[in-house]
């Protein structure tokens, strides 16, 4: 029998990508998406992605989620702690690994494993060491489909914030910036993809900007009753 294992879950593509690879492979039993949540703002830690588009993501899955909720401010003994107390209630349901969409950043890679060590809980890796550009490549080309939520504007200009992850956006990046964003330069929201049964309804926000970075707001569409028809209530 295939091993449990639980998903780091940004919202975001990378994450989403690491879902399908995982899916495809069969080596795990998949049980649900680990997800850090801001408490304050009821939304996911950096992506800054609403609650209501992070759950329609899961079901759009079929896969319960596993929210960590983080104070804000969150400071990093706090994060650890409530990490780890997510491990141990992942540990009493028979989980016996975490899957975390990183790529290349060697540190990061390191500080997991270094943290899940004598946990019980393996670490995985499904998407690490692969080319960015051609992996952003074959998330567009297997329709993944993404807005961009939260970008850095020391790495990237502003205006990306909002924009669709597509075969455009790569094109129009900066030298020097990965196409995945794994330096910070961006983070997404995803909405479709091989990982969901269905498309998610979408609709953009308002662009702010907050602590230094640029987020773009993305909800769920609102459902506009057809001419006629009786909206109850």
């Amino acid at each position: 029998m295939s091993r449990k294992l639980l998903l780091s879950w940004s919202s975001g593509k990378d994450s989403a990508w690491a879902l399908h690879c995982l899916r495809q492979s069969g080596e795990y039993q998949i049980a649900g998406l680990l997800t850090t949540l801001n408490a304050a703002f009821d939304r996911v830690a950096m992506h800054s992605t609403r609650r209501a588009l992070l759950e329609a993501q899961a079901r759009a899955a079929g896969l319960p989620l596993y929210p960590v909720p983080l104070p804000w401010p969150c400071s990093n003994e706090q994060y650890e702690s409530a990490m780890r107390s997510a491990c141990e209630a992942a540990i009493a349901d028979g989980i016996e690994a975490i899957a975390f969409g990183d790529l290349f950043l060697e540190d990061v890679r390191r500080y997991r494993e270094d943290k899940l060590k004598g946990t019980g809980l393996t670490p995985v890796f499904p998407l690490w060491g692969l080319d960015t550009r051609e992996l952003a490549e074959e998330m567009i080309a297997g329709d993944l489909r993404a807005r961009i939520v939260c970008v850095d504007p020391r790495k990237l200009p502003a205006d990306f914030a909002g924009r669709a992850f597509d075969a455009d956006f790569l094109r129009d990046l900066p030298a020097g910036v990965d196409p995945c964003g794994e330096n910070g330069e961006f983070h997404s929201a995803v909405y479709a993809g091989p990982m969901f049964r269905e498309p998610i309804a979408i609709e953009s926000g308002e662009v702010v900007e907050r602590d230094g970075f640029i987020f773009a707001d993305v909800r769920l569409a609102e459902t506009v009753p057809a001419e006629g028809e009786r909206v109850a209530g």
